[in-house]
């Protein structure tokens, strides 16, 4: 009599998997109401906000409600992350204008009731949006002109943003 051999099959290995890059569902996309605390610093450390004692921040991803940089680094975060972002003059507030200084007549601040000092800030009239108010720092005064600076005030500067996104809606 023959004797049959057994032959075992070699046990099935699965192929590894590619990974997928995609945004899991539960990722912050364009239309997500974000609750965010945050923390803006400058290179130097220097805190020139925060939501610290307060409620987060809340914005809808998309809307542009805030700088494209910091809508950026929310994008695709999920709810409990935490992460630092750091922000180009281009990704913030834009670069300092030199055309955003103007010079104005002493005699036009003063008869406004303003006795102007290097430091100081005003709030001017939007001349084409009745009821907005443009803040504008002086940034000289002689005998004769008053220098204001109308860019914002963070413009120019690289921003660093420590966040936590607290929740998605």
């Amino acid at each position: 009599m023959a004797t049959k051999k057994e032959i075992k099959a070699a046990p099935k290995v699965a192929a590894p998997k590619t990974p997928e890059v995609t945004m899991s569902k539960d990722a912050a996309k364009d239309g997500d109401t974000v609750h965010v605390h945050y923390k803006g610093t400058f290179a130097d450390g220097q805190v020139f906000d925060s939501s610290e004692g307060r409620e987060p921040l809340t914005f809808t991803l998309g809307e542009h409600r805030v700088v494209p940089g910091f809508e950026n680094a929310i994008r695709g975060m999920k709810a409990g992350e935490k992460k630092q972002a750091i922000l180009t003059p281009k990704d913030a507030y834009g670069d300092h204008n030199p055309m955003m200084v103007q010079e104005v007549p002493l005699d036009a601040v003063k008869a406004a009731g303003i006795t102007p000092e290097k430091g100081m800030v005003l709030a001017l009239s939007h001349p084409s949006q009745p009821g907005m108010q443009l803040p504008a720092k002086i940034v000289d005064v002689t005998e004769k002109t008053v220098k204001l600076d109308l860019n914002h005030p963070l413009a120019g500067k690289e921003l660093r943003f420590d966040v936590e996104l607290v929740r998605i809606e």
